[in-house]
């Protein structure tokens, strides 16, 4: 008798608590049951004789980014204590892990899944190795960064809405929650744990509470923090991460379901007052609405894990767990002393097990596509290979899914799954808006010796029933300066194709940008320029690699002085080659960086067969008359091997290796010969010198590169490579000839502070050219020092 009047005095004064709020709070909100109302008065229905059946347990879960995973650790002291959670209510990451919860995740499995690389670089914007499409991926470019605008609005400015992007973080709400939202009939209140979770409509200024509908969805709207990802619209509402107008939604509890206890788990801090000096202080206060980190009911505890870690330092989850489960341990007593009621663990794993047991398998009937008109929608189609009435499976659209988003002409791509009970199959709702047409890229290197230069890139891409991108880029500096017009057809047909011309015209400029550099016999005139008109055919080899075949038809020039006795009115040599080259290269590329990678690996195998003239003409300083011709013809292979086999932790490991083999005969004279010979370049200012000891027509090379991550983008690089040609091309006198087999090794060894920044990589080394006299003399040490800020990256060779 006492226990009765004791619930009824405890629901009478819940009651009166729970009414001021709702009241008050009517029509604060929207709620959405399949449709937008801003009805806030509760679906979940729970009987006369139901309020005085044990103690009911609402969990509330505030958002916090990267600390809300504490919320894992409270969950599982509740679970190990038999603590019941009849309701779940989370906000941003509290509806993230609430919602894992309330699908039948136990604790272990919630742990296990984002303490995995796959979580932790998706929810960092990345996606997984396996699934990036490198056959979609353009040449490197020393771009820094690019402007899109669209075709009809060229003169309208629009600034990046998401700091990363969400498809990878899309894909995986999709597979997890996709399955639960089917076997609750889409109403949340059916799911194993009943559940809302809050999100931000910024137009009407009221925060959103889901009770139906996609979970998949309500929780990437709850989670969706302003300028980090991109937001998403429902029903023509755009939704934004709830802890804009409510981060710690008890009031929600009580409206909703009206426990009698509530247990909740706060990470968040207090909103700081703005300052006069901060402006983005200004701005968060302007967009937040401060939040009430308290439990309405008397009878509520409140739980305040402690971790100090980032919004987005997803990296450390496990202290954030731990720090969870601590401050749960902690306030058991006070949890115990209030409830009497325990959950037995064997009986939450059977109900588990029957609500998985209610999922239907993810296997696909129709998929669907919004946003693109019908020749862009037969595209996309085509890109997934998917065929009207043909049942696949979602893990096996996966790779291609990944490849749809790898497509330049595509900005987003959003994913529903919709379960049809007659076919007992889901059909695959794909939200897609295409790219702006026209980019701009802004780019070049700064650098410590005279080979700065400034790039750009003009870039055209259209979508239709073929994807076709159109660019002219150019550079211009004292080392390198290069024109190219490129076009690219992609075919979306079972095994993707692409077409590409190219026109191109490049010049190194050796002389002027050594001008001070070298102490040694170097000529101090050399001069590199080429025009060619190639076209390429590729296609992929599963998503890691790609083949191209390809011809370019090329004018090879080469202006230079044999001597260093020349001044303006002489004319230098020049050695023409008129050349048809023809290639076929495999590479399969998984590096993280377009320079400076500590991550992934890259393989290149590239056969090439050339046949052309050499036509000499002397200038005023030579000692011959008259012009010389020859025919050569030659095949080249090039195996390139670049490996980081400890990627991770604080020391990482590389390996490197660079091997060619060339049937070409030497040149009319050592100059040209040593300039149209292969060249090994494995550091940026290799690439940006003339060495004559690192060309050969045939080679080997090997490197290990040790790289200390001293913080996220600072890396300390230690690289050491050795240099062995077969046969080294001698200059003796007026003649060329090659030397003896294996005479010589050279070797050279950086050590390079880099600082990755959002633009490109700034760098500071200092290099070691062991037994290379073109650096310094033998009486000299072989040392440089380079400093750089930018990529330092050429457009393709003619004959490369």
């Amino acid at each position: 008798m006492r226990n009765l009047i004791a619930k009824t005095g405890l629901l009478i004064f819940c009651l009166f608590g729970w009414f001021g709020v709702w009241s008050q709070d009517l029509n604060n909100y929207l709620v959405y049951n399949g449709s937008w109302s801003n009805l806030a008065s509760s679906s979940y229905a729970r009987t006369e004789d139901s309020v005085f059946e044990d103690e009911k347990v609402g969990l509330v879960l505030s958002g916090g980014g990267a600390k809300g995973l504490a919320h894992i650790g409270v969950i599982r002291a509740l679970e190990e204590n038999n603590i019941p959670i009849d309701y779940i209510v989370g906000t941003s990451m509290g509806a993230i892990v609430g919602g894992m919860y309330a699908i039948g995740l136990n604790p272990d499995q919630m742990e296990a899944l984002v303490n995995t690389d796959e979580f932790q670089s998706l929810a960092t914007g990345n996606i997984e190795d396996e699934y990036k499409f490198y056959f979609m991926q353009e040449d490197p470019n020393p771009s820094w960064l690019s402007l899109k605008v669209a075709k009809d609005s060229i003169w309208e400015t629009t600034l990046p809405t998401n700091l990363i992007n969400s498809v990878g973080i899309d894909f995986l709400f999709l597979e997890h929650f996709s399955g639960p939202a089917a076997a609750s009939g889409y109403n949340f209140d059916n799911l194993l744990i009943p559940f809302r979770c809050v999100a931000a409509d910024i137009e009407s200024k009221k925060e959103v509470v889901f009770r139906e509908g996609h979970l998949n969805t309500a929780i990437r709207a709850s989670a969706t923090f302003p300028f980090y990802l991109k937001p998403i619209s429902i029903d023509g509402k755009l939704l934004f991460d709830g802890g804009l107008y409510n981060n710690f939604p008890t009031d929600i509890m009580y409206n909703e379901f009206f426990p009698d206890i509530i247990i909740g788990s706060n990470v968040a801090g207090q909103l700081a007052a703005p300052s006069a000096d901060n402006v983005l202080s200004q701005i968060r206060n302007m967009l937040i609405r401060r939040s009430e980190y308290t439990v309405i009911c008397d009878n509520g505890i409140l739980i305040e894990p402690k971790g100090n870690v980032g919004i987005f330092s997803f990296s450390n989850a496990q202290t954030m767990i731990d720090s969870g489960y601590s401050a749960t341990i902690a306030k058991m007593p006070e949890i115990k002393m209030a409830l009497t009621r325990r959950m037995d663990q064997e009986v939450l794993e059977q109900r588990r097990k029957r609500f998985r047991e209610k999922q239907p398998p993810l296997k696909l009937d129709q998929v669907y596509v919004d946003g693109l008109n019908k020749r862009q929608a037969t595209y996309v189609r085509k890109l997934l290979s998917a065929k009207k009435n043909e049942e696949i499976n979602l893990s096996d659209i996966k790779y291609v899914y990944f490849r749809v988003f790898e497509d330049d002409r595509i900005n987003t791509i959003f994913p529903q799954l919709e379960y049809n009970k007659f076919t007992n199959l889901y059909d695959l709702y794909l939200d897609i808006t295409k790219d702006k047409e026209i980019q701009v890229d802004l780019g070049g290197v700064i650098s410590s010796r005279p080979i700065s230069g400034a790039y750009l890139k003009l870039k055209y891409n259209h979508l239709g029933s073929i994807g076709v991108s159109a660019n002219i880029n150019g550079s211009l500096g004292k080392l390198y300066t290069s024109a190219q017009i490129k076009t690219r057809l992609d075919f979306p047909i079972k095994l993707p194709l692409l077409l590409e011309p190219v026109i191109t015209y490049n010049r190194w400029d050796y002389f002027k940008s050594s001008t001070d550099f070298f102490d040694n016999e170097t000529p101090s005139y050399l001069v590199q320029k080429e025009k060619y008109f190639g076209l390429e055919i590729g296609f992929p080899i599963q998503n890691k690699g790609r083949v191209r075949l390809g011809s370019n038809f090329a004018n090879l020039r080469d202006e230079y002085y044999q001597t260093k006795q020349f001044d303006k009115l002489d004319t230098a040599d020049r050695t023409d080659f008129n050349v048809l080259s023809s290639h076929i290269r495999y590479e399969k590329n998984s590096l993280n960086r377009k320079q400076y990678a500590n991550q992934g690996s890259y393989l290149g195998i590239k056969v090439i067969h050339n046949i052309g003239e050499e036509i000499e003409t002397p200038g005023s300083t030579s000692t011959t008359e008259g012009k010389w011709n020859t025919i050569h013809e030659w095949v080249q292979i090039k195996i390139e091997y670049n490996s980081y086999y400890k990627n991770k932790g604080f020391i990482r490991l590389g390996t490197f290796f660079e091997g060619v083999y060339s049937g070409q005969s030497l040149f009319h004279n050592y100059t040209s010969s040593i300039l149209r010979a292969p060249s090994f370049q494995p550091n940026p200012e290799s690439k940006t010198l003339f060495l004559e000891s690192f060309r050969a027509y045939k080679y080997g090379a090997l490197g290990q590169r040790i790289i200390l991550n001293l913080r996220k983008n600072v890396d300390l690089r230690f690289e050491g490579y050795l240099f062995h040609p077969y046969q080294s091309i001698v200059k003796q006198d007026n003649t060329v000839s090659l030397g003896d087999e294996f005479d010589k090794i050279y070797s050279i060894a950086t050590a390079t502070l880099v600082y990755h920044s959002p633009l490109g990589p700034l760098s500071l080394s200092t290099n070691y050219y062991h037994n290379t006299p073109e650096i310094a003399q033998e009486s000299k040490t072989p040392l440089t020092f380079f400093f750089h800020f930018g990529y330092i990256l050429f457009n393709k060779r003619a004959i490369e």
